[in-house]
This record gives structure tokens, sequence and C-alpha cells, in this order.
């Protein structure tokens, strides 16, 4: 019965979608990719703000039911009968009656399995795209023949663009620029590399009154040369998501002074490299919104890179939805995070082979099999000047250990998953 519900409530809501989308014609930028989507949709949105009405994504509501909420407007009702009738009330008012409607959409599209992005594609097709990364080993993987599939998957919004439509991609990215080679888009890369169009070097940490606050970089726009800051998170990848949304005002004419300007409101999403005061004056670098290994690798080079650390802990989670790669996978990771942590714990059954290569390769390793006995473990365990990691997959609720390990318990509704639902799942 409730598959059926969920069917019928789909159906509505992308033909009231595809009916919004009809009336009030807004543009659409679609950001899709493995790694990034979330913090780069809110970078995006950030700067097209400077010139357009907007809306975005909420979160990460990337699927064919969190893209159809986006267009209406609504928020996602859970499974509460009274506020799905509350979301038809709303889609029927959009199409009934005058509204002020966004004039440009972000959306954040993502797959979890096969025909997921072909669906939402069916719903809506951009206007422009950003394609962040498609790495070697994408995530949920085990739903798909391999990773190359994944990777075609979440590429097909670059190939529903018309001709001469912007396409943005990462000039870092091997497999982002293949795609873009495939499309008649008109192409714009960013990127560390020297042919970015959106070029981001000197990248660093970034400190006031001596305490790290977040990354600074030098940004290049053709003979154009100014400093981007990115406050509340660090690590390169808290960089990148700024220098996107640098090419998307390029490919809408907004100059960068006015571009630069716009991000100053952008904040990083909760669980993306967010920074915390820990207990025992310890400091937490809280990754723990979810965890691919492409994502992990990144944040290990954060962690080994943060400066002044007494201790550098590695709190990682079970990579989960890796299929046949996870034993593989997981054994890599912990031989890098052999070479970035002075101590790695692991949580979750999948990553006792990360913990084994990692005291293989040197580390001290403790072992968990769920975040709650690591939380209250590591709450003993951390003392002053240490940095401490905290990375997982979402099923893995790593959340629960930062929550533990704050110095402020007021901090806590700044992390991930504090939604009334969430927290009904401890």
């Amino acid at each position: 019965m409730k598959r059926i519900l969920k069917a019928i409530s789909g159906s509505f809501l992308a033909f009231a979608a595809r009916l919004a989308i009809r009336r009030y014609k807004p543009k659409i930028v679609m950001v899709t990719g493995s790694v990034g989507k979330t913090s780069t949709k809110d970078a995006v949105a950030a700067v097209l703000a400077a010139r357009f009405f907007v809306r975005k994504s909420e979160k990460s509501f990337n699927s064919e039911f969190g893209v159809p909420f986006t267009i209406l407007g609504v928020g996602n009702p859970w499974e509460k009968p009274l506020a799905w009738l509350a979301v038809f009330k709303s889609a029927f008012t959009l199409l009934v009656l005058p509204n002020h409607y966004p004039a440009m959409l972000v959306l954040e599209v993502g797959a979890d399995k096969p025909g997921d992005l072909e669906r939402i594609l069916h719903i809506v097709t951009p206007d422009a795209v950003v394609v962040t990364r498609l790495p070697e080993i994408p995530v949920h993987v085990e739903a798909y023949a391999s990773p190359e599939e994944v990777r075609e998957e979440e590429s097909l919004p670059a190939y529903a663009l018309p001709p001469a439509a912007p396409l943005v991609v990462s000039a870092d990215d091997g497999y982002a620029l293949e795609v873009a080679a495939r499309t008649s888009a008109r192409v714009l890369t960013y990127g560390t590399s020297e042919e970015a169009r959106v070029r981001v070097n000197e990248s660093d940490f970034y400190a006031e009154d001596g305490v790290i606050v977040g990354m600074r970089a030098q940004a290049q726009v053709g003979a154009e040369r100014m400093v981007v800051t990115v406050r509340g998170s660090v690590g390169q990848t808290q960089v990148l998501p700024a220098a996107a949304a640098l090419a998307v005002a390029t490919a809408f004419d907004i100059p960068l002074p006015e571009a630069l300007a716009a991000l100053d409101s952008y904040e990083p999403p909760p669980g993306r490299g967010r920074l915390f005061q820990g207990k025992h004056g310890s400091i937490i670098i809280d990754d723990s919104y979810n965890a691919s290994p492409a994502a992990v690798e990144e944040a290990l080079s954060t962690l080994r890179g943060f400066p002044n650390a007494a201790r550098r802990i590695a709190v990682l989670g079970d990579m989960l939805e890796l299929g046949r790669y996870s034993v593989m996978e997981h054994e890599r990771i912990g031989a890098l995070a052999a070479k970035s942590a002075d101590m790695v714990v692991s949580v979750g059954i999948r990553a006792r082979g990360l913990a084994a290569a990692a005291a293989k390769g040197g580390a001290q390793a403790e072992i968990f099999d769920d975040a709650r006995h690591a939380a209250l473990a590591l709450a003993d365990m951390v003392r002053e000047g240490d940095v401490v990691l905290v990375k997982g997959s979402q099923g893995v609720r790593t959340e629960r250990v930062v929550e533990q390990l704050l110095g402020d318990p007021n901090d806590r509704p700044r992390l991930v998953r504090q939604e009334r639902e969430w927290l009904r799942k401890r």
C-alpha cells in the first residue's frame, strides 16, 4: 500500500511541477556530479541572487521527489498525511492563482539508482548545467553495473542542454571534461588547472585573530584577480563551489566584483567541513553529511594540512553503497588515513578493514561498531589542541559523534540531520 501511495504522490508531483514550469517559464540551472553538489548549488544560488529572483533546492533535495518540491515551493511532508494535503493545496494554488514566481531555479539533481535522472529530466530540462566531479569510484555504484554507468547517468543533464547553453565543468576532473567534449554546449571551466576559465590558486586556511575560521584563495577570471574567502568550513573542496559559482556568474554576465560580493552571503551547508570548538579545547571538522572514497580522500588531505594540531584524529564511518568495491576502497582509505592522522577511529562493520589498514600504516586505531559507542569513548579521549575530523555515510549517523564532542551544546542545531523526523530515528 505504501508503495502505491508513493507512486501516486510521485506522479502528481511530477505532473504539477511540469505544469508550473510551463506556466512560469523560469530559467533552470542544474547542478550534478558525485561530489560537492549541495555546496555548489548553494554558492551558485548566492551569486545568481545578485541579479535574479532565485529559488534553490533546500538541503539536498535532489531526487524525483525533491526536485518537484523545489519547483512547487513546498517542504518535505515526510510521511504525514496532513502535510501532504498542504502540499496538494499549495500546488493547486500555484497553478491556478497568480503568483510571484522565481525567475530562476537552481536545482541539485542526483541519482541513487538507474533511471533516477532520466525521470527528473522528464519533469524539467536545464538551461544551464554545472558538473562538479565524476570520480573513479562514485557513491551509489553498488546499484549500477559499473562506475561508468553512474558517471554516464550523472552526465545526462549536460547532454540535455540546448546548443550553446552554458555548461560549467571542473577543469580538474578528466571525466567531466570528457562529458563537455561530447556536447554542443558553451563550456566554461573552473578549478585549480591553469587552463580553467575561472582559476583558483594559493588556497590556504584563513584565520582571524589567530583562529582558523575558513579558507581563502586567489580567484582569476581572465586578467581580473581577486580574493575569495569562505568562512565556517575548511578544505580545498570548500573553495571550489565558489569557483563554480563565479563561472556561472560569467555565463550570466555578472561582473566578478559583484559575484564576489554576493558570495559573502554564502555559507557552506551543515556537515561539509564545518568548524566547531570541541570539548577540552579540541577543534572539530564536521564532515558528517556523507562519505564516498573521493570525498574522504579530500577530507583527509584537509586534516593532514591543518596547522598546529597537537594530534590529528580521523573518525571515519562506513562508506556505503560501494558494492564490490567496498573492501578495496575501505582498505585504500585506511592506508591514506595513516598518513594523515595520528589516530584513526573506525565506525561501522565495513570500516573495520579501514582501521586495520591504518594500524598497518602506523596509526593508532580504535574500532567501534556504531556512532553512539564511538561518541561516548571519544568524549574522554580528546584533549587540548586535537583536531578531529568526523566523516561517514549518512546511514552511519556520524553527526552523533560531533554532537557528543561539541564544546558548546548550543551549536547542535548547526549540525546535519537535526530535523524532528531524523531525531526520531535516534
